[in-house]
């Protein structure tokens, strides 16, 4: 493989750079290969659950499908908690960062969010404020956020649900990968 001439960047020419950028290209093309690798790993799970969180994913996932979402919530939801391993204090954070180039700003609103809003379900028994999430009640995307942790997110920890398998939404997820980026940093 071909390698650039430099050792530091600010030596490196245009040649240098635009060698880089076929090569990342390529590498950017193949991020729903990497992600569904990942997914397909998470079968383990933090002490207490009853289920491992590929299981959760595959849950919440296939209660969107099935309640028709958009094809980029589906996959939005597949990958709300990919963060939970390598981010467990900002998992939502992790997850909305990956999604933010490939879905709308609602998807990824919902997504950034909804570790926060999560603690609606939790946070009382341990003391903190349930109502947390009410700072952002004048927030467009505040009820859909609602909607999404009751709907799909904190409903997905049943050992008896039959969920979709993660071959099922391979299609998917390489389909929202493969968009054009709505966001370049």
């Amino acid at each position: 493989m071909k390698t650039v001439n430099f050792t530091e960047m600010k030596n490196g020419n245009k040649d240098d750079y635009q060698l880089l950028e076929k090569y990342e290209k390529n590498f950017e093309r193949q991020t729903a290969i990497r992600i569904l690798k990942y997914l397909s790993m998470q079968t383990s799970t933090l002490e207490g659950y009853k289920i491992s969180r590929l299981e959760h994913a595959l849950q919440a996932a296939t209660r969107a499908y099935k309640n028709k979402e958009s094809e980029e919530m589906v996959v939005a939801t597949l990958l709300h908690d990919i963060g939970d391993d390598l981010a467990p204090m900002n998992h939502s954070q992790y997850a909305a960062s990956i999604l933010r180039p490939y879905v709308s700003e609602k998807t990824y609103w919902i997504i950034l969010h909804h570790g926060l809003f999560q603690t609606y379900y939790s946070a009382h028994h341990l003391d903190g404020d349930r109502n947390a999430r009410d700072k952002y009640k004048d927030h467009k995307y505040y009820k859909a956020t609602i909607d999404f942790c009751e709907n799909y997110d904190q409903c997905s920890f049943d050992p008896s649900f039959k969920s979709m398998s993660l071959k099922d939404f391979e299609p998917l997820v390489k389909k929202i990968f493969a968009r054009d980026p709505y966001y370049y940093l």
